[in-house]
């Protein structure tokens, strides 16, 4: 059995504003970096003996606390990187809205049917996902590792591991600096903590 940590990045300027990410390489905000540092220190206490990162600023920066907390380095991974959005990317959810009326229903209410102009769907995310997933349990069997990546993929791995079509992708919420637990196994897995902010509420009374 191996347990994964998987933790999403903290709060950045446009998580605030409420725009699309995807690729698009920002820094988290001050709330942010305050969030990342009381995360730290509750992941440390599942002993990860492998910190992996999305290679993004934002997810490279809630790593690295963990990392340092643990003596390890973070190791970047390109399979756990967010969903590329495409000309969404930078836009406003108000703007895109108005410009991509019938697409932006359709990721709304029909997320998994959706291919936004030059982006991924949500089932390229979750074929890459899942891969570096399959790569990353292989290297730590018996072992506790940590993913430290985006509110989408938190979102697709997690409906992959519950058995859950990418239908279901609005269903499972995943705050900044949340954190979920899970153990895998050939064959199976089991969800143990999913969207845990109690670090944040402890320590920033968020």
């Amino acid at each position: 059995m191996t347990r994964v940590v998987l933790v999403r990045h903290g709060q950045t300027e446009w998580n605030r504003e409420e725009r699309f990410r995807g690729k698009v390489d920002i820094e988290l905000d001050e709330t942010g970096f305050r969030q990342v540092a009381a995360a730290a220190e509750q992941v440390a206490q599942y002993g990860p003996v492998a910190v992996y990162s999305s290679p993004l600023k934002r997810a490279m920066s809630t790593a690295e606390p963990i990392a340092r907390r643990l003596g390890l380095r973070v190791e970047p991974l390109e399979g756990i990187n967010d969903m590329d959005f495409g000309s969404w990317q930078g836009m406003a959810i108000a703007e895109v809205r108005e410009r991509y009326p019938q697409l932006f229903e359709q990721w709304r209410y029909s997320p998994e049917r959706l291919q936004i102009p030059g982006g991924e769907s949500l089932d390229d995310v979750r074929d890459r996902v899942v891969a570096a997933l399959d790569g990353a349990v292989a290297r730590h069997e018996d072992q506790t590792f940590a993913f430290v990546t985006h509110r989408v993929v938190c979102k697709v791995l997690l409906c992959y591991l519950l058995g859950l079509d990418n239908s279901h992708f609005w269903q499972i919420a995943q705050d900044a600096a949340a954190i979920n637990v899970f153990d895998v196994w050939e064959g199976g897995a089991n969800v143990r903590l999913i969207n845990d902010t109690c670090h944040l509420k402890e320590n920033l009374g968020a």
